[in-house]
């Protein structure tokens, strides 16, 4: 291989994990109140019912 084809793989490389360090390091967690918590508990139940239920 050329060295210029190694060159490139090494950009390609580091561009995708520094796109996803980068990402890693702006993401934030999302806090949710015991309202919210309940509502997406009784979405989900809903939704496995629903899904149990289709097949």
């Amino acid at each position: 291989m050329p060295w210029y084809a190694w060159l490139i793989l090494v950009v390609a490389i580091g561009s995708i994990v520094g796109g996803l360090m980068m990402l890693r390091d702006t993401a934030t967690k999302v806090e949710l109140t015991d309202e919210q918590r309940k509502r997406v508990a009784e979405r989900n139940a809903e939704m496995d019912a629903k899904e149990a239920q289709d097949r």
